[in-house]
């Protein structure tokens, strides 16, 4: 009885929020994959969103973050990686190397990664017309000239740019990665195809990682906040939705660009199919801009 007291009466801990450093302020972004559109209004809301924290208080040193996948999918991939570029040239842009990123590389190295590259469930054809091949020059070519016209479509400082891209970043208490990590393995010891890939068990385990893992790759409907992780991607190319994280402090916020949903297409052609049509994409619909406090 008077143990049972004593343990109602003691103090309980406090809890300890993660947080990062003071004086740095961090966004990441979700994967994008092809989205111009929302990844446009995305960064103005990020930028606007920076100014006006600056401007309410003691300004910060600010990082953003993209968690890969910026291609494949969405109708313009080309544009995502030049304004990604174009973003981190006036302000500090850390950018992740995502599975398809590492798709799209290969592809112009291996046949076989071309296959599976522009496969639908790839989406790398999109990205390849979003280059510059024409629908019907994708449509006629064999294996080995696409795969020639990729080499030539997609020039020496974009590949310099995509090769750029980073396997893990950290922050205060929160490590930044693309798909997940390998449970029980130090953060500096996990290997760049976990850190592009990785699914399970990453994704149902309740263990602490030792920081927060922001992460990308697996789509949810919602962002996925758990005292572990906080997984971003809500499935921009097909949802019309990208979603953005922004902390400070042990204060997380989050952005949400919402567009027009992409009309999911059935079987893709490929090369040698007569019948290759547009990828779609057409007339941008409004984007809304929506904001929530207390992630």
């Amino acid at each position: 009885m008077i143990a049972s007291l004593r343990n109602l009466l003691r103090p309980r801990e406090a809890t300890v929020r993660p947080a990062i450093p003071a004086g740095q302020r961090a966004y990441a972004v979700g994967d994008i994959h092809g989205r111009l559109d929302l990844f446009a209004a995305l960064i103005a809301a990020i930028d606007a969103d920076d100014a006006a924290r600056n401007a309410g208080g003691a300004p910060a040193e600010t990082t953003v973050i993209l968690l890969g996948d910026l291609v494949d999918r969405g109708p313009d991939s080309a544009g995502v990686l030049r304004l990604a570029r174009e973003w981190g040239e006036r302000r500090r842009v850390r950018i992740l190397a995502g599975n398809h990123e590492e798709m799209m590389l290969g592809a112009l190295e291996s046949v076989e990664m071309l296959r599976r590259f522009v496969n639908p469930i790839g989406g790398g054809r999109e990205t390849l017309i979003s280059f510059g091949i024409s629908p019907q020059d994708y449509a006629r070519a064999s294996w080995e000239e696409l795969q020639h016209m990729a080499r030539t479509a997609i020039d020496a400082d974009m590949l310099a740019f995509l090769h750029s891209f980073e396997e893990q970043i950290s922050i205060g208490d929160y490590c930044f990665v693309h798909a997940g990590i390998r449970p029980g393995v130090a953060l500096d010891e996990q290997t760049g195809p976990d850190l592009r890939w990785i699914r399970e068990p990453f994704l149902s385990t309740p263990a602490s990682h030792g920081a927060v893992i922001v992460h990308g790759h697996t789509i949810q409907d919602e962002p996925q906040i758990r005292p572990n992780r906080i997984g971003l991607d809500t499935g921009a190319y097909a949802s019309g939705r990208l979603t953005a994280l922004g902390l400070e402090g042990e204060a997380r916020w989050l952005l949400s660009a919402q567009g027009r949903q992409e009309r999911q297409e059935g079987d893709e052609a490929s090369p040698g199919d007569t019948a290759g049509g547009d990828t779609a994409g057409g007339e941008q619909g409004a984007i809304t801009i929506v904001r929530r406090d207390g992630a």
